[in-house]
């Protein structure tokens, strides 16, 4: 808000401070500043004012312009600004005109129908009217309106003047009530949208009912009464009948008493009502007992209480609406705008003249402030999404390569021809073990007088033994050890004869010379063996067995014996058994 005050100083836009004052009978002249924030009192201060209630005008309006000059010297306010003034009501009722009376008829039968007030059969009035949302009635509006005495509003302006203020408008005690009881939520379960409820105000001269729907005024009615005539309990008395009878004119939810006289208790008036349902009181007067609003500290303590519904109502004149927004001043009609006149726009306490030619300054200005970042940020922002999107596909292409090579890492090692880590230790573990168990099988099945001369074990279990013996029945006992230690591998005796196939040899052999068998143990196919001269003839050439299936591991071995000597013999193998 500073910001925008500034600126509009800047432009050159004339401001006044709008300063609130009321003048409340009982109290005198009241000046106060609301914190709108906190809803606070923030200064406030009273001198005394002398009204006359009979004509129902200040007293001595040298008296006024002495109290405001006092009040702006007290609370350190500069003078020169706009004030609201708040006066107490002097006249205000309600009529019913025709949809075919235009503005300028409803404004000539209104001021026709005050005139006849005794107020201003010798001061002209100053009529102000507002139309009514609530009349149900289709060929006739209804209409409420407001007058104040002429030389009372210029009275008012002159006063101000001297002292270097302007009369910025002039509000009425009854909406200034309206506006305070809202402000303050002192009426917040009447002020409800739907809600009907009758607000009971006593002044000096009598009482008012008026008929409230939520914030709305509905209807209204006045009753004279010389308060100041009756002594002690005859003044409840008498506006309690008075009261009685016209309230069962006016149903409603609620009742709320609302006393702007020292003369008479709100609590005392509603404890001699006999009314029936919701029922609930305010003291505007001597009788308060608790403050309207929290004051601060630059606030006197004595002047806390005195502070009135009327002064609170003017503050926020501009910030609590009704329907009853009168225009007492006067100024254009509704509807008429002059283009060459000043424009006043109010913020916060300040009011601002704007002429043509500063509206456009700031208009200028504000295009400026919205167009030059938005320029820019058409600009910027384009260039810097460009870069972004490079980045983006720059990511994004590194993402594909790596999704690529994950890909191809999966099928590899997914596919058939994968290389398998456990399987293949697997493979070579069945492959080795099957081996040294036939190793270790043949190393103690051997007999004493058995050679094994050749060997091959395959990791598929495949066995081949051939050797030679001095007797079948060691070669028997062999081939049953053999058989024993490898249980699933089905071994056969596949060959066993004399290792000489000439007779005379067998017959002729002396004690030193004995014949020999040879065999074979195997559980491989006859496709699978090889052929004995084959194997001869290879372990002569190569020194070493060609086995028939290529896992096989073979050995064209020295003779393999348990008895050391023995013909032929040659030493103990590691193959040995013990």
């Amino acid at each position: 808000m500073d910001f925008l005050n500034n600126m509009l100083s800047a432009v050159g836009a004339s401001s006044k401070d709008m300063v609130h004052m009321s003048v409340t009978p009982g109290v005198g002249l009241e000046l106060i500043v609301l914190d709108q924030v906190t809803k606070t009192v923030k200064n406030y201060s009273c001198k005394p004012l002398d009204y006359d209630e009979t004509a129902r005008e200040i007293a001595d309006y040298d008296q006024f312009k002495e109290a405001a000059s006092a009040l702006f010297q007290e609370l350190h306010l500069n003078p020169k600004c706009k004030v609201v003034v708040n006066l107490p009501t002097v006249l205000f009722g309600s009529k019913e005109i025709s949809l075919v009376v235009g503005n300028e008829g409803v404004t000539t039968a209104i001021t026709s129908e005050v005139e006849q007030s005794y107020i201003f059969k010798r001061s002209e009035p100053v009529v102000s009217w507002v139309e009514s949302n609530s009349s149900s009635k289709q060929e006739v509006r209804t209409v409420f309106y407001t007058a104040i005495q002429k030389n009372a509003v210029d009275n008012i302006k002159n006063a101000l003047s001297e002292i270097g203020a302007e009369l910025g408008n002039i509000e009425i005690g009854l909406t200034s009530i309206l506006r305070a009881l809202e402000y303050t939520d002192m009426a917040d379960s009447q002020m409800q949208e739907g809600v009907t409820w009758n607000l009971l105000l006593i002044s000096p001269v009598g009482y008012s009912i008026c008929s409230m729907v939520g914030k709305n005024l509905i209807d209204y009615y006045e009753e004279a009464i010389p308060v100041k005539s009756f002594e002690g309990e005859e003044i409840y008395k008498a506006i309690s009948a008075s009261a009685q009878l016209t309230l069962m004119s006016y149903p409603a939810n609620y009742l709320y008493i609302v006393s702007d006289t020292d003369a008479v208790s709100a609590e005392g008036l509603a404890n001699k009502l006999p009314i029936d349902g919701n029922l609930q009181y305010l003291e505007n007067n001597k009788f308060k007992k608790q403050e309207f609003l929290e004051a601060s500290l630059d606030v006197i303590q004595e002047n806390v209480l005195s502070i009135s519904l009327e002064a609170i109502g003017v503050a926020v004149n501009r910030i609590v609406s009704t329907n009853l927004n009168f225009n007492i001043l006067g100024g254009a009609d509704e509807g008429e705008v002059d283009l060459d006149s000043p424009v006043k726009i109010r913020i916060g306490d300040k009011e601002y003249e704007i002429t043509p030619k500063t509206a456009n300054i700031i208009a200028a200005i504000i295009s400026a402030v919205l167009i030059i970042p938005a320029l820019f940020l058409m600009v910027i922002i384009p260039m810097y999404t460009k870069k972004l999107d490079a980045k983006l596909q720059d990511i994004q292409s590194q993402v594909q390569a790596t999704e690529s090579q994950i890909s191809t890492l999966e099928k590899q090692e997914s596919g058939s021809g994968g290389f398998d880590p456990k399987t293949e230790v697997k493979k070579v573990l069945d492959f080795n073990r099957t081996k040294l168990m036939s190793y270790a099988a043949l190393g103690e099945s051997v007999p004493k007088h058995l050679w094994v001369t050749y060997f091959t074990a395959s990791g598929d279990g495949k066995v081949d033994i051939k050797g030679k013996a001095s007797t079948v029945e060691d070669v028997y006992a062999f081939f049953s050890n053999m058989k024993d230690s490898l249980i699933n591998v089905d071994l056969r005796l596949h060959k066993l004869e004399m290792e000489s196939s000439n007779i005379d040899d067998v017959v002729g052999a002396t004690s030193n010379k004995h014949p020999y068998y040879v065999f074979e143990i195997t559980n491989m196919s006859d496709a699978e063996l090889i052929p004995v001269g084959q194997a001869a003839s290879a372990a002569a050439a190569n020194g070493a067995a060609t086995p028939a299936n290529p896992d096989a591991s073979s050995v064209n071995m020295p003779p393999i014996s348990g008895t050391p000597g023995a013909p032929g013999a040659v030493p103990a193998s590691p193959l040995q058994a013990k």
